[in-house]
């Protein structure tokens, strides 16, 4: 029997967990009702302890302890699934708080459990009794010595007391060894998980207890039996009261609120400034519900069920940088997916001529004002117009994230889509010019893909303000040359600056050249490539276009 809950314990335990949690997942899906009834809640928390189990077996075996309660918390935070992985994921991050920097005895992990309790309910935005919260709050009341109203939860004092009272710090831990702290965790989750019913109408109506409170009892049983080493093998999850064939997570007539809820679930990890976050959880509770936001030290996990799918990850945008973004449709709402029929293309352009171009060759165009990013809402809509097999091209690296959250919610609704990372337009055109929609999609993407890939690109800019380059200063006056992305040379006009890009762009192997022409340019710095080629490389094929694009008076890509 454990003294101490140390690292090579706290790996036990995690892995444990997650194999307790993928023997019980059918059954813990099956409880699933709240807050919408989509049967994944035992998936979700098995990935989230299975992420954080695996982010420990990527560390030395003699890590000590803050460096293992912080991996597993991380781990968790970074695969954190669904509303209940997401609450986990911070009742993880308490626990890391605590015994990070602690002995791991009985009482530090109680205080553990407490704080745990405290993050948990403050990361969500509108917290709903009889579910999972529930039940860690009992766990923090249980391990303080408190009792337990019959609901569930503290009595009337803590209830109403600040998350910071009702699960602070300051208050002794009962229990002076960890197993006995471990048990009683365990047998008050139990005992909280079937109380679940008496919180929640929903619960009640479909005979189950709460899908998301049945999964913590699990990884709190999976401890205690760690500590004692009592491990049995048995998975103990209650099953619902109605017959299988009406399992609860089929009744949408019966779901109480969660029938007709938002149609999206909407997750992303985010970079960004606590100040930023704060702001983006007013921005979210407006969207839509069970919103849970954990994370800290600028790394975040955002859950929310939304209609506005777009208008969710566009508020990320602005606030930080998303990603790992997923967009899931919440099937049972009597909602149906669009139909569309057709393989199509969508192109993002930054210029009148561009986007002609782009339209000739058959793509349906976005339209975006240079050194801006289009609406989500606006690509989603071209995909949506493209066919129900879609290949997008960015043709921006800043744009590529909108592409990725667009194409995300189109596959929700039946959509085939696929991304290609296309950084310049001309890598765009280049991918384009091989589209077959004759061909199998994945093929397509595939040559599509190779296409962008080897297109080379430059393109010419006449500095308007003063920015330190890799090629060196950029002062008002300089023309900066860039070469696959990378600034390379700076010139004292157009003209030889973009020849200097070409010559560095065109090689032995060349085939063609694309000249894209800027708006207000009078195709001077394009005839002085195309002339120049003409001399030098009369074998290399170029062509020439008005593009109009604002604030790059040549773009060029090289085959």
């Amino acid at each position: 029997m454990l003294q101490v809950l140390d690292p090579p314990a706290v790996r036990r335990w995690s892995r444990l967990a997650a194999e307790t949690l993928g023997r019980g997942r059918e059954e813990i899906d099956a409880l699933n009702v709240f807050p919408v009834p989509d049967g994944d809640t035992g998936t979700n928390l098995h990935l989230t302890m299975l992420s954080a189990a695996e982010a420990l077996d990527g560390l030395p075996g003699d890590a000590d302890a803050a460096r293992t309660w912080q991996a597993l918390a991380q781990g968790a935070l970074l695969g954190a699934r669904g509303n209940s992985g997401v609450i986990v994921s911070q009742a993880l991050r308490g626990l890391a708080e605590v015994l990070g920097k602690a002995r791991g005895d009985g009482p530090d992990l109680g205080r553990g459990l407490v704080r745990a309790a405290e993050l948990a309910r403050a990361a969500v935005s509108r917290p709903v009794e009889g579910t999972i919260l529930s039940v860690l709050t009992a766990v923090a009341a249980a391990v303080r010595g408190e009792p337990a109203t019959e609901a569930g939860h503290p009595g009337p004092a803590a209830r109403n007391a600040p998350a910071s009272v009702a699960c602070g710090d300051p208050a002794p831990v009962m229990g002076n060894d960890l197993a006995s702290v471990a048990r009683s965790a365990a047998r008050e989750a139990r005992a909280a998980l079937r109380r679940t019913p008496d919180q929640l109408d929903v619960l009640a109506r479909n005979g189950v207890v709460d899908a998301g409170a049945a999964g913590l009892a699990l990884i709190l049983e999976s401890l205690a039996a760690v500590v004692t080493d009592s491990y049995t093998g048995r998975v103990d999850v209650p099953a619902p009261v109605r017959p299988s064939g009406e399992a609860a997570r089929r009744d949408t007539g019966d779901a109480g609120e969660s029938a007709g809820g938002p149609g999206y679930e909407v997750m992303y990890l985010l970079d960004a400034t606590e100040a930023e976050v704060a702001a983006l959880r007013e921005e979210l509770d407006a969207l839509g519900d069970s919103l849970v936001v954990v994370g800290g030290d600028g790394l975040w996990n955002v859950h929310v069920h939304t209609d506005d799918a777009g208008a969710a990850i566009e508020a990320a945008v602005r606030r930080g940088r998303p990603h790992r973004i997923m967009v899931t449709y919440l099937a049972g709402h009597g909602r149906t997916h669009p139909a569309t029929r057709g393989r199509g293309v969508v192109a993002v352009a930054a210029g009148p001529g561009l986007a002609a171009v782009f339209e000739e060759a058959g793509a349906v165009v976005v339209r975006r004002e240079p050194g801006s990013t289009p609406p989500l809402a606006a690509v989603l809509a071209a995909i949506r117009k493209a066919g129900a097999q879609v290949v997008v091209l960015p043709n921006d690296s800043g744009v590529r994230e909108v592409a990725v959250a667009a194409a995300e919610i189109a596959r929700e609704e039946g959509l085939t889509v696929g991304v290609i990372p296309t950084r310049a337009s001309v890598q765009g055109l280049s991918a384009l010019a091989v589209h077959d929609p004759l061909r199998r999609f994945d093929d397509d993407v595939v040559a599509m893909t190779e296409a962008a890939a080897h297109t080379r690109h430059g393109h010419v800019w006449a500095a308007d303000r003063e920015v330190m380059t890799s090629a060196g200063l950029v002062v008002p006056g300089d023309v900066l040359g860039v070469v696959d992305g990378e600034a390379a040379v700076i010139g004292a006009d157009l003209a030889g600056t973009a020849l200097e890009v070409a010559r560095r762009l065109v090689s032995s192997g060349s085939e063609l050249v694309t000249l894209l022409e800027g708006a207000g340019t009078s195709g001077g710095p394009a005839r002085a490539v195309q002339e120049y080629l003409a001399t030098t490389r009369p074998d290399v094929e170029v062509v020439r276009y008005e593009g109009g694009q604002g604030g790059y008076p040549l773009l060029i890509g090289v085959e």
